[in-house]
Formats: structure tokens, C-alpha cells, sequence
């Protein structure tokens, strides 16, 4: 296996916990969107979640407003009654009409928190309808337990992606079969756009990607010929993820998909390369170079040209760039990916908060990471002097207030158009990146007002003279 960390030394980052019992302006995305994210990614599937109406409007509102587009998903329409008495009829019936009238590949089953708190046991439900319809055995069904009360966006997303390879993976000793394919465990912080550059970026190599989960292929935004589709269109075939204990090795973008590779490991003995992030110069290096060992290939001309204009990128906006001061609110892949990247172009990291804990917030390159919500963002960042904001579209209101820019990331997007497109990673993405920080770093640049004696001449403008 194949571990690229944080280049250097830095001592680890205090984690700091929540210090009020409420969320004031909320980070946080809840697991179960995470979680049908994941399953988003999935050729002809659906997620069908497992919890009240309210808990799916909710999440789909939010999908909707980002992608811009129809999105495939369902609820187990949990009630009062159910909620109290049970609601294992819900989930069997859910499942057997799903696949009546739609025949998808996949269903996707997460779990919410009401469902979570009544104590489902979602795998055994998932056994009964197996037991009570067996004319659906080819149709994989996924099931996740999710609970919104705990976690993130990014947790139940990589929750999804442990149980997809659970279920559908099958355990096999084949590892390398299929000599020019590769494996991509794809985490939350990569949005279509950034999907379909590791795409290219994997194929210029001349090896065969399969990524897990591919909404560059599900939501990238593509016009369809045809009629509404109640599934996915695009996304990862079933087919192709049973292969995934044939490829030569995995490739694991993020921390918060550890469990699911271990998980992929185990069932299938195919080597991992994992990867914190593929933000910035050393990150796309070290990717780069795996690529080229894999293959057996030099690095191709135009990724080295892409490299060299991001040098020059570099050097165009280090004025900008240094010594900027910059509040992070991000979920911990997305937050790391971006607080190494910027730091490495001189960027103080005056304020971070994470919605949720995990490992990865440790080796963040700042002194505290704050568990919390965008009030601690704006209270830690109205007392460091910061210049610019990096989170997602909730944050807007604390920018205004703080009087500086917000550069636009994560999830959700829903006032800003084609941000669910934008690719961060790669040596363009990152020249991009550096590219629209100087410029919101420029367009809130105040200059020092010129000095005024106040025993200087007074024009006349009116006479064109001057008077003394």
C-alpha cells in the first residue's frame, strides 16, 4: 500500500469541541444526503431512504438547488403511526414497488434518524424481502445505517461506499487480471467536474479507470435524449464495480475512505494507493507519479506542460497569496485538501471549522480546528483579521457581515451557478483555484487614501483657477 501524507513536519492540530448545545447558522449535511450521494453515482440506481417524507423533500431540496437537475429519490414515508408500532412494512413494500416499477441495478437503503432511534435493523429487512420476493435477487439493494444525528455529508458518504463494496464486490483472489485497470474510491469533497479531470488524468497514462462513485458521469449536467428517467442516468455500472477484484490497484482519494478500502482490500487483496487529497503542486506530483509507476509509461507531454503553467500560476499570484489570512469551513477531506494546498502558497489559516470529528482534522496545518457551526467561522474569523472565506453557499451571510469574499466550495452551492461543475484538483484546477483567490483577494484590496494637507490649494473648477 501506498500512503502519501503532509510533506514535512507540523505538530498536530487541538481539536476543539463543540462548546454550545445547538447549531447557530449550520455547517453540517446531514449522512443520509451523503450517503444517497454516494448511490447518485451509481448507473440506473436509486436511493430510497429510510425515515419520514420530511427527512427525503429535505435532501432532495438540497440536490436540486446544487446540480440543478431532477434527482432520482425515494422515502419509506415513515408516520406517526409507523414510527411508534414499526415501520419493517414500509421498507419491504418500498423496495418490492421500486423494483416493479422502475427495475433499477441498485437501491440504495440509508438510514435516517427517526429510523435510527425506533432501532431498524435494516439488514434483516433486506433479508425478509429477499426471502418474500426472490424474483428481484439480481437487483442489488445496498443497506446503510446513517444516522443524521451524528457524523456529516462526508461520513455517510464514505459509509455508502464501505457498503457498496460489502454488497456488491465480490471476494475474489483475481487481483491484476485485468492489467490496465484501475480502481478509484472517489470521496464527498469531489465534485463531477473533478471527477472527469481523474478521468483524463488516469486515462492520459493509457490504464482504464473505475471510478466509485461516478457522479461525473450521473450529475455532471448533461441534456438526455428521450423521456424523464425515475433512475440515475450515468454513473458506475453494476458490472463494472464486480470487476473491481480483477484491477491492478486501487486509488483512494481521501481519508474519510479508509474503512471502505480496507474494506476493498480484504474482499479482493488488490494493492491501494491512498491519497489525502490532489489539491495543489506536491499532491498532483505524488499522484503523477503513482500513475507512472503503474503503467509503465513517462508522464505525457501535456500533463507536464499543465504542470508548468501552474508554476507560473504560482508565481503570478504569490503576492496575494502570501501571507493572506483565510477562514476554512469544510467538511475534513475538503478542509485539509485546501488548508495544505493554500499554506503552501503562504496562506495563515486563521480560522477552520469542521462540521463533524475525524482523524484527518489532526494533521491540518493550523494551531486549532474548531468542531462547529458558521457563527464560531465568523466569531474566530472577526478576531483574526481574516481577508477571505472558503466554505459553501450558508456561508454567504457571514462573509457579508465580516466585509470580505467568499470563494464558493463544497456542498451546497445553491446560489451560484455551475459550482457542482467546477474541478479544484489537478495542476489546471489548482492554477484556477489561484487564479480566482488573487482575484477576490484584489477586488477587496484597499488602498492607503492619498494624504491631504490641509493647506493645500483649492480648485476653483467652475473658473479654472486656483485659489490661495
Amino acid at each position: 500500500m501506498g500512503v502519501f501524507p503532509l510533506s514535512g513536519t507540523h505538530v498536530m492540530a487541538e481539536i476543539l469541541k463543540r462548546a454550545k448545545p445547538l447549531a447557530v447558522s449550520p455547517l453540517k449535511v446531514s449522512q443520509p444526503v451523503g450517503a444517497s450521494l454516494a448511490f447518485l453515482g451509481l448507473r440506473h440506481a436509486i436511493p430510497m431512504m429510510h425515515g419520514s417524507q420530511g427527512c427525503t423533500a429535505f435532501g432532495k431540496v438540497f440536490f436540486v438547488r446544487h446540480f440543478r437537475e431532477p434527482i432520482p429519490l425515494q422515502t419509506t414515508a415513515m408516520d406517526q403511526v409507523s414510527s411508534v408500532m414499526g415501520a419493517d412494512e414500509n421498507v419491504v413494500e418500498g423496495l418490492k414497488t421500486i423494483c416493479e416499477k422502475n427495475a433499477p441495478e441498485v437501491i440504495g437503503l440509508p438510514t435516517t434518524g427517526l429510523s435510527e432511534t425506533q432501532g431498524t435493523d435494516i439488514r434483516r429487512l433486506v433479508k425478509q424481502f429477499r426471502e418474500k420476493h426472490p424474483e428481484y435477487a439480481h437487483i442489488a439493494v445496498v443497506p446503510v445505517n446513517t444516522p443524521d444525528y451524528t457524523g456529516s455529508l462526508e461520513s455517510g458518504f464514505a459509509l455508502a461506499v464501505e457498503a457498496i463494496i460489502e454488497t456488491m464486490v465480490p471476494e475474489t483472489q483475481a487481483a491484476g487480471r485485468r492489467r490496465r485497470q484501475v480502481n478509484v474510491l472517489a470521496n464527498a469533497s469531489l465534485t463531477p467536474g473533478d471527477i472527469e479531470v481523474l478521468k483524463d488524468w488516469i486515462e492520459a497514462f493509457g490504464l482504464r479507470p473505475v471510478v466509485l462513485p461516478d457522479i461525473g458521469d450521473s450529475l455532471d449536467g448533461h441534456l438526455m435524449d428521450g423521456k424523464f428517467s425515475a433512475l440515475t442516468v450515468g454513473g458506475t455500472p453494476k458490472a463494472e464495480i464486480e470487476t473491481m477484484g480483477e484491477s491492478v490497484a486501487t486509488l483512494v482519494i481521501g481519508r474519510s475512505l479508509d474503512r471502505a478500502a480496507d474494506t476493498l482490500k480484504r474482499r479482493t487483496a488488490v494493492p491501494d494507493f491512498r491519497f489525502d487529497h490532489l489539491m495543489g503542486l506536491d499532491a498532483c506530483d505524488a499522484f503523477t507519479h503513482t500513475l507512472a509507476q503503474l503503467s509503465g509509461q513517462p508522464v505525457p507531454d501535456r500533463i507536464e506542460r499543465q504542470r508548468a503553467q501552474l508554476q507560473d500560476a504560482m508565481v503570478d499570484t504569490h503576492f496575494q497569496t502570501g501571507f493572506a489570512r483565510v477562514g476554512l469551513a469544510l467538511d475534513a477531506d475538503h478542509l485539509i485538501g485546501f488548508a495544505r494546498f493554500l499554506t503552501g502558497m503562504g496562506v495563515e489559516i486563521v480560522a477552520a471549522v469542521a462540521p463533524a470529528r475525524a482523524e484527518v482534522l489532526a494533521d491540518m496545518p493550523c494551531d486549532t480546528v474548531q468542531i462547529g457551526d458558521l457563527e464560531d467561522l465568523e466569531q474566530a474569523a472577526s478576531g483574526n483579521g481574516v481577508q477571505l472565506i472558503i466554505s459553501n453557499s450558508h456561508a454567504a451571510g457571514a462573509a457579508e457581515r465580516l466585509g470580505v469574499p467568499l470563494l464558493r466550495a463544497g456542498f451546497p452551492q445553491y446560489d451560484w451557478v455551475g459550482g457542482y461543475a467546477r474541478p479544484w484538483i489537478g495542476y489546471r484546477g489548482a492554477r484556477q483555484a489561484l487564479f480566482d483567490f488573487a482575484n477576490l483577494i484584489l477586488g477587496h484590496h484597499h488602498d492607503i487614501p492619498a494624504y491631504r494637507s490641509i493647506f493645500r490649494p483649492v480648485a476653483d473648477i467652475g473658473a479654472g483657477v486656483v485659489k490661495h
